[in-house]
């Protein structure tokens, strides 16, 4: 649990890399860590501040977008560094990595598209301190 004097500085870097809550940056997003066998899944609510995490039905169709731009960056720089590191032309060199190295980071596209989509690319969707402590005083654990 989160010091009330730490909860107020809460940073956004750190709320994004452990994909937590957008609004109070302290509940998990997803059930199950990014590399498992049980798969991702996104939870329905937020643990400590209830906040619905689809906030319309197909709200992370858009995350699509985001996921496209990560494999794109991760294809160029796979690309780039390929040839500068080998020096080859053949195309089968190229496919063989891309498509290893795209596959392994599948996962981390997966969460963290759905993570900047709602962090930075949803309108309305803000920090809010006390939204933890306003839910649990609302919402007491029996």
């Amino acid at each position: 649990m989160i010091k009330k004097s730490e909860q107020k500085n809460l940073r956004i870097w750190p709320a994004i890399v452990n994909a937590r809550c957008p609004k109070c940056r302290e509940g998990k997003v997803f059930a199950n860590p990014a590399y498992s066998f049980k798969g991702q899944k996104i939870l329905k609510n937020c643990p400590r501040c209830g906040m619905l995490y689809e906030r319309e039905p197909g709200y992370f169709y858009a995350a699509m977008y985001v996921g496209y731009a990560f494999i794109v960056a991760e294809l160029v720089t796979l690309a780039v560094g390929t040839y500068i590191l080998s020096g080859s032309e053949n195309p089968w060199l190229y496919l063989g990595i891309m498509l290893s190295v795209v596959s392994l980071l599948a996962p981390f596209n997966y969460r963290y598209s759905r993570i900047l989509l709602m962090h930075w690319l949803t309108p309305g969707l803000h920090y809010v301190p006390d939204a933890a402590e306003n839910y649990q005083k609302n919402h007491p654990t029996t």
